[in-house]
């Protein structure tokens, strides 16, 4: 089964296709996004809000989000461990 991170606003990313999640604010970072927005490969989840963090995937896809890094960080770790419990591993 694949684990779903909420990334706000009710929107959901697959936690196994995420590469990283970083600050946007380092200029590699915007010419990333910018690139990717070029190639027309950015999805943008703030809902018309400030992007606050940049989510890499596997893809090469772009994902932007108003959620802070260490948020959806600690997202990602709650569902790895929601889904070791649902296997029975500790």
């Amino acid at each position: 089964m694949a684990g779903l991170v909420n990334i706000g606003f009710g929107n959901l990313v697959n936690a196994q296709k995420v590469a990283a999640v970083v600050n946007p604010d380092a200029a590699p970072i915007k010419r990333l996004v910018q690139s990717a927005k070029e190639q027309q490969k950015v999805i943008d989840a703030t809902q018309g809000r400030r992007t606050k963090s940049v989510i890499v995937l596997e893809t090469e896809q772009i994902i932007l989000s108003a959620v802070q890094p260490d948020t959806i960080a600690r997202r990602f770790a709650a569902t790895q461990l929601t889904e070791q419990e649902m296997r029975g591993e500790e």
